[in-house]
């Protein structure tokens, strides 16, 4: 008798059954289902607005794919036949819809730049989706070599598929499922309570800093007390975090204090605001410019095994050699994927036609524009697809620098269509100048579309790996988050930009400019453009930067060729960590740091003895390492949407803050006491399971 799946979704064999069990014991699971991708878009409408209204505000979006997760399996363990490949499909799809919400970084600066008043719904949607599915099909000939074959950690892909192993096996007879459903819970409740008193109650500082100075040389300390951002660097390897760490001290110990000795601290700014300001209009150029050394190196690198990968795929199409594959090494098909490639390059060709139509230019030259817009949206796009999937691979979602492949994309299309204005005599007119900006812009826009999905969809199919879910129909639900979030942008936008407006673009007359959203990446970018455009960007920090880039391949290509060191030094890890605000990279390099602490100690402790503590303690590390991401996630789309409700009410950007008079020393100190009490707690746990 066949396998069935029982109301847990399990598979089960009838008792009279004589057939061996199946190769595939996920072979009858139900993955792609009508309610999952109802739920999905559903959790892809509460995610993405929550995103977009923080990206806005504070310049961070946060990884949707393990709260989808945690949210799915609480919802659908309530409905029949329910399992982990579904759960998996849900997460898949509102991860992708979050992640497109990256497309911030760059759009509002198209009413910045004064060219929109307001977001048109279909131009957005149109260049959300397809530079989202463009992400999405050009990052399918990578997974072989970046997910199935490859040593990097996944951090959140491999805490979500931890997450769905455990509560998929709630009931298991020997409670394991159990000890790691404690492990994420606990984890969840430490970090979500500190996440709830930093920014809900706002009585623990997020951050801190120690500035001095050594003659006029300002130098910073940094340090941020994310429990989540701890939890993804203690699932990221050592190299990583080191490099992460000397990206650092390149920016705080070198960069910053010869910047502020060459030119001393005005009299009107504080040391800390007057070496922000250094950090943020120098130093992350100089940032930006080594990610784009070490992506183009990324790339190179991996183009052999892309290759190797697309060549399997295309092999595949006969179809005669896909029915032999294993379930869980099937792709979408390689017509499939032209059809997809074919299709969304045609919608971003109509995209770009829509949007420069509505200038004042020659029909030919208007013509020449949309084609070199949409080849340039589309071959950067591919291009940075692997380098994005590369740094989610490396640090996690959450921690890619996406506004820094947005700097290089708007630096490379600005130079294109300067180069065509100027020889076309466009710059007479002034308005077409403003025109090329925002054409820069919409065109930067399309290319960080498909790197935020490229840089998430890898990290969903280790999940997918890992939990045995078939890629194909994953690639399909990743596609459908895209169209969803694609959809709930441009409403979402345009409400905040009613509501609030952005630095330097007010809706109306007599609105309240303090109020207004930051923006920071959409204004960076936007600055960027009209530089390049009016011939006053500082190139030099970007060429000193991919100088550094250069020097740091060097050395990681010279370190690799040293025999039996297993030494590495990745230069896109260097570039976060100059160009990454040093609070987020900081909790990130003492995760790398304390699994090192650990690895080390457990094995001075056990000796040739110590196999099997390491894989306990691996095994509840990860899960109280997702629980530090679950936790914090959570709390903050909870408090996404109690600001937006009271700021729309017309009430506090902060309705929970206690707002406590003298309070930030101590809040400072609490912080780092909960930041510490939260690593030994972990460190605690992950040491008791390796006895």
């Amino acid at each position: 008798m066949a396998s069935k799946i029982d109301n847990k979704g399990e598979p089960t064999m009838s008792a009279a059954s004589a057939a061996p069990a199946s190769p595939d014991p996920y072979a009858n699971y139900r993955e792609l289902t009508l309610r999952g991708m109802v739920l999905g878009a559903l959790i892809t409408v509460v995610f993405t607005a929550s995103n977009v209204y923080l990206g806005l505000k504070v310049g961070l979006t946060f990884a949707s794919s393990i709260p989808a997760a945690v949210i799915s399996m609480a919802l659908l363990r309530f409905a029949r036949g329910s399992n982990i490949l579904e759960n998996n499909m849900v997460q898949t799809q509102a991860s992708a819809a979050g992640t497109l919400s990256s497309v911030i970084f760059i759009l509002p600066g198209l009413l910045m730049a004064g060219y929109w008043s307001g977001f048109p719904f279909w131009q957005t949607v149109l260049l959300c989706t397809s530079g989202g599915i463009l992400g999405v099909i050009f990052t399918i000939p990578l997974r072989h070599a970046m997910v199935v074959n490859s040593p990097l950690p996944y951090p959140e892909g491999v805490a979500a598929a931890e997450i769905l192993k455990a509560g998929s096996q709630e009931h298991a007879e020997d409670g394991s499922a159990d000890s790691g459903i404690r492990e994420i819970a606990l984890g969840g409740a430490i970090s979500g309570l500190v996440s709830f008193c930093a920014n809900g109650l706002r009585v623990m500082a997020d951050s801190a800093s120690y500035w001095f100075k050594s003659g006029t040389a300002i130098f910073q300390l940094p340090m941020g007390y994310s429990l989540a951002l701890l939890g993804a660097g203690f699932l990221v390897n050592l190299a990583g975090g080191i490099a992460i760490l000397l990206g650092i001290a390149i920016a705080w110990g070198v960069l910053v204090p010869y910047f502020s000795s060459v030119a001393p601290q005005p009299a009107d700014m504080d040391m800390a605001s007057y070496a922000l300001s250094l950090w943020k209009n120098k130093v992350r150029f100089i940032g930006a410019g080594t990610i784009g050394v070490a992506a183009i190196w990324t790339l190179i690198t991996l183009l052999k095994p892309m290759m190797e990968g697309m060549r399997l795929s295309f092999k595949a199409m006969s179809g005669k050699h896909e029915q032999g594959r294993n379930r869980i090494e099937q792709d979408l098909g390689p017509r499939a994927m032209i059809a997809w490639s074919v299709g969304m390059l045609l919608m971003l060709g109509l995209g770009f036609h829509h949007f420069v139509d509505a200038a004042s230019i020659p029909d030919g030259l208007g013509w020449l524009l949309v084609v070199v817009c949409t080849a340039l949206a589309f071959f950067i796009g591919f291009l940075v697809a692997a380098a994005c999937g590369y740094m989610a691979g490396l640090v996690g979602s959450s921690s890619s620098p996406i506004s820094g492949i947005g700097i290089i994309s708007v630096v490379i299309v600005s130079l294109v269509l300067l180069l065509i204005g100027e020889s076309s005599n466009m710059f007479a007119d002034e308005a077409n100048r403003q025109f090329m900006v925002a054409l820069t812009l919409f065109s930067g826009t399309a290319v960080v579309a498909v790197a935020s999905v490229s840089n998430d969809n890898l990290q969903d199919l280790k999940t997918g790996w890992l939990v045995h879910a078939t890629p194909w129909r994953q690639q399909v639900a990743l596609i459908i988050g895209c169209v969803v979030g694609a959809l709930v942008i441009a409403p979402v936008l345009e409400m905040l930009y009613q509501a609030y407006g952005f630095t330097g673009a007010m809706p109306r007359e007599g609105m309240d400019a303090s109020q207004a959203l930051a923006a920071p990446q959409a204004t960076l970018m936007t600055t960027i453009a009209n530089g390049i455009f009016r011939h006053d960007l500082q190139w030099n920090y970007i060429f000193t930067g991919m100088g550094i880039g250069v020097a740091l391949i060097i050395v990681d290509v010279l370190l690799r060729r040293k025999q039996g060191a297993n030494l590495s030094l990745p230069a896109l890890a260097v570039g976060m960590g100059i160009y990454l605000p040093p609070s987020v990279n900081m909790p990130i390099v003492l995760g790398t740091l304390l699994a090192a602490w650990m690895r080390w100690r457990i094995r001075s402790r056990h000796g040739n003895n110590a196999a099997g503590p390491l894989k306990r303690a691996e095994r509840t590390g990860t899960l109280f390492a997702a629980g530090l991401i679950v936790g914090e996630s959570l709390v903050g789309v909870l408090l996404a949407f109690i600001i937006a409700f009271s700021v729309t009410s017309g009430g506090s950007e902060a309705p929970l803050a206690l707002n406590l008079e003298n309070w930030d020393t101590t809040a400072a100190w609490l912080g780092l006491a909960a930041f510490v009490a939260g690593a030994l707690v972990l460190a605690r746990r992950v040491l008791t399971a390796a006895r």
